[in-house]
């Protein structure tokens, strides 16, 4: 494997108690503004209005999204442009910021665990987005989220799966489920593979994902102290399910995002 990793050894921050007191006033201030946000937006009203060729509650999602990502210091970096119409989007699992990540430069409907949902704000944002949400280890769960998964597919909307199942260390691109990729080929779509980064210098921060036994509201707290970097987002080439079979599917599209990442 030639992983270009960042040394994740801890080191003494001199800087941190200044990155807080720059930053936690503008997240309190960021996060005052999303439930009348959510409440103006996520309406019938917000459906109908535009912002340029936008509908105003996708335009607004990814704003704040984009923004959140903003405030614990990342500069996003997007290469490549996601696939227009109903696509399913693929992803490595690095952190809870992937969904905002994603749902900064595009809408869609995420398949997450059920856990998200618990988390303070990010489960009330991400429910009212159109978050679908997985018991993990359940059979039954799993095929009524992949049949939801279809029924949006298949209206024109778009979804996001991370087909490793959660979120994982950073270093490598795990195995991927198949199974969830046969929604694509229920609903008659694309996939597109993309690949997450959080880091400097093209390298993973290994820092960044959840460390072991870490809550979520630690992560947050840890994560908004830390040093500036960037969040890269790589919409790949996209792949269609065919005759090779979503296994095979699965395989190629964790290739590719691991190629990106410089992970093979």
């Amino acid at each position: 494997m030639n992983a270009v990793i960042e040394n994740a050894m801890p080191r003494r921050d001199l800087l941190r108690p200044l990155r807080y007191l720059l930053r936690v006033p503008l997240l309190l201030l960021h996060v005052l503004i999303a439930p009348p946000m959510v409440l103006l937006v996520f309406s019938p009203l917000g459906a109908r209005l535009r912002v340029g060729d936008e509908r105003l509650d996708h335009w607004a999602t990814r704003w704040w999204s984009g923004a959140l990502i903003r405030r614990f210091g990342f500069r996003i970096r997007r290469i490549g442009e996601p696939l227009p119409g109903a696509t399913l989007f693929v992803a490595n699992h690095v952190s809870w910021m992937d969904i905002e990540l994603m749902h900064s430069q595009r809408m869609m409907s995420f398949v997450a665990k059920s856990e998200i949902a618990r988390w303070p704000l990010v489960g009330w944002l991400a429910t009212r987005a159109g978050t679908i949400y997985h018991r993990r280890g359940s059979t039954q769960s799993l095929g009524a989220v992949m049949q939801c998964v279809v029924t949006k597919l298949a209206a024109g909307d778009s979804a996001g799966v991370f087909p490793e199942g959660g979120t994982g260390p950073g270093d490598q691109v795990r195995t991927f489920h198949a199974r969830i990729f046969q929604v694509a080929a229920d609903a008659h779509v694309p996939i597109q593979p993309v690949a997450l980064r959080y880091g400097r210098h093209g390298k993973m921060d290994l820092s960044v994902p959840f460390a072991a036994r870490e809550s979520f509201f630690a992560n947050v707290v840890r994560l908004l102290g830390g040093p500036s970097g960037e969040a890269e987002v790589h919409f790949l080439e996209p792949l269609v399910v065919g005759e090779e079979g979503r296994r095979q599917i699965a395989e190629a599209a964790r290739a590719r995002i691991a190629r990106a990442l410089g992970q093979e």
